[in-house]
């Protein structure tokens, strides 16, 4: 079967790749060294020959939990993301402070003595502390797991996710089951040598406490940022195949409610029927409706709808945005429902209310759906900002366009349907409005700051989280950005260093007549063009977008931004 073929090989890969490095050394002690039973020795005790089988499975059956149900439960419960993973935290602290001490051990057991086991402390099969590894145990996030947790935060949990997801955890097993057999094995010659067994046990249990440690100050993060990652081609190939893509579907699992997707070609110049329009799902609040209430799909039959994904501060939307409230204000008396499915790609665009001032600086008037949790951008397979999905009075999609440009193509098509729909209605002439969708690489890719999706970084040295001194390089390559100064690089966004003293400078070498920065706190930034003017922009308040590249400005060239501490800086787009 492709799907579990794929989740074993997907596992695998991950399970020889630099990310699982942090939890090797924990596994490789731990599993030859078992708590010790009340009142006897730990040097006498022996561990069990099943103890790194138990560990593993502990770690296969929270993984796979975790994954898949548990940003559902945490969500039910009202509960921050990061329980889950704090709870597993503390969990290996105990576990290995019960390691070095054998009297906490002991005191953590009396609570449990009642229960009917052959011996307290014969317990220790390690499949506690494998549940507690699985809840903190992050892999790196390949193709294979990518479909799961698209999956397991939608809902979307099916008998071919759960084999996908069981797969690939067994397949990182099998590597991390060699290493606990290692461990086990040197455990026991060490006891066959010397007759003891606490030099060991005190060793785990300071592995346990260094990785819970590690982990609540994210340093597994930032070593294997330092290590190149070697399986990366490898997983690649394996998403390209054809068993890969059939499989996983990059950008959301295939459904019976999405399948027939497939038979609407990007920026067609015909309509084409795609099957029935996905449902709009998982909506957390609904704006520019009476009173908040939801739209239904199924409800709308009679109107031609167009679904717009976007999100407040991508540039890309912003270009688009235009087009869509035209159409809406052209065509909305003559049929045309307008839904805009606002997809956010920052956390900060999860905010209601930045995005309602979003709204209202774009004039858009139409319903607005926020999908906080991208239900149902997955439900139609999206993997674009932005996406425009037409569907015709009957419900079905017959036009899908991704990206930016095709406006005129839509809007044909558009009026064709609304034409179908009515014959008798009389459609007003063609919006006019044009479209300043910039050429193919005519301009500097969107370039985020943030530790989790920094590019185009000019160097000199490494881009990590943390803070950091930075230096403008002596030849800085096009397309790039390099900080000067003292910096805070957190996932989203940078800011400058508190305490550090002097401003802190971002520099820019850029392609593109409009370039914006998306910038939230408070100050004063100090922008400076190299060839066109200098100007100061007032921060105050959330994230949102700002121009410091004018029409007057040169349309390619070098940029200085002084940025005051309490300014965070998230990212650059171009147009």
């Amino acid at each position: 079967m492709d799907i579990v073929l794929i989740g074993l090989l997907g596992g695998l890969i991950t399970g020889i790749s630099p990310c699982i490095l942090p939890v090797l050394p924990v596994i490789f002690l731990t599993a030859g060294a078992r708590p010790a039973a009340p009142g006897k020795a730990p040097e006498v005790i022996a561990a069990k020959r099943s103890r790194p089988f138990w560990i593993i499975a502990g770690l296969v059956i929270s993984f796979s939990v975790v994954t898949l149900l548990g940003s559902l439960l945490l969500g039910l419960l009202n509960i921050p993301q990061s329980a889950i993973r704090w709870a597993g935290v503390a969990v290996l602290l105990i576990i290995g402070v019960g390691m070095l001490f054998p009297g906490f051990e002991q005191l953590l057991e009396k609570p449990f003595q009642r229960l009917p086991r052959r011996k307290v402390g014969e317990g220790g099969n390690g499949f506690g502390m494998g549940l507690a590894l699985g809840t903190v145990f992050v892999p790196c996030a390949g193709p294979v797991l990518a479909a799961i947790i698209v999956a397991g935060a939608t809902g979307q949990i099916g008998i071919e996710t759960v084999l996908l997801t069981v797969s690939f955890a067994l397949g990182v097993a099998i590597p991390l089951l060699v290493f606990a057999l290692a461990g086990s094995k040197v455990a026991q010659r060490i006891r066959g040598f010397r007759k003891r067994e606490r030099v060991l046990r005190i060793v785990g249990g300071v592995a346990l406490i260094a990785l819970a440690v590690g982990l609540a100050f994210n340093v597994p993060q930032a070593l294997q940022r330092l290590l190149p990652d070697y399986t990366s081609g490898i997983q690649k190939d394996l998403a390209e195949s054809e068993a890969g893509q059939s499989a996983l579907n990059l950008g959301g699992l295939v459904t019976d409610e999405n399948r027939d997707l497939d038979k609407c070609a990007n920026d067609a110049e015909e309509l084409a029927s795609c099957g029935k329009a996905p449902s709009i799902k998982g909506i957390e609040t609904w704006l520019n409706t009476p009173g908040g209430e939801a739209l239904d799909l199924d409800e709308l039959k009679g109107q031609v709808v167009l679904i717009d994904f976007w999100a407040y501060s991508c540039i890309n939307c912003q270009r688009s945005i235009p087009h869509v409230v035209a159409w809406d204000e052209a065509y909305g008396d003559q049929g045309l429902q307008v839904i805009g499915v606002h997809s956010p790609e920052y956390a900060f665009e999860k905010e209601q209310a930045n995005v309602e001032a979003g709204i209202a600086d774009f004039g858009i008037e139409y319903p607005v759906a926020m999908d906080n949790n991208l239900s149902t951008w997955t439900n139609y397979r999206n993997r674009y900002w932005p996406a425009h999905y037409l569907i015709d009075a009957e419900g079905t999609v017959r036009h899908i366009s991704f990206g930016e440009g095709n406006y005129e193509t839509t809007e044909k098509l558009m009026r064709e349907l609304l034409e179908e729909a009515n014959p008798d209605e009389q459609l007003p002439e063609e919006t006019n409005v044009s479209d300043a969708t910039p050429e193919v690489g005519s301009t500097t890719p969107e370039t985020f700051l943030g530790s989790s999706k920094d590019r185009n970084f000019a160097g000199p040295g490494e881009y990590r989280a943390g803070e950091g001194e930075y230096e403008f390089p002596d030849d800085q390559p096009q397309d790039t950005f390099a900080l000067d100064g003292a910096w805070t690089v957190e996932t989203q966004y940078v800011t400058p260093t508190a305490g550090a003293g002097d401003d802190a400078k971002i520099r820019l070498d850029y392609r593109g007549q409009e370039v914006r920065t998306v910038i939230a706190g408070s100050g004063t930034i100090e922008v400076a063009v190299e060839g066109g003017g200098t100007r100061t922009i007032e921060i105050d308040g959330t994230p949102r977008s700002y121009r410091v590249v004018e029409a007057d400005d040169p349309a390619e060239g070098v940029l200085e931004m002084t940025v005051p501490e309490g300014v965070q800086v998230y990212s650059y787009t171009f147009g």
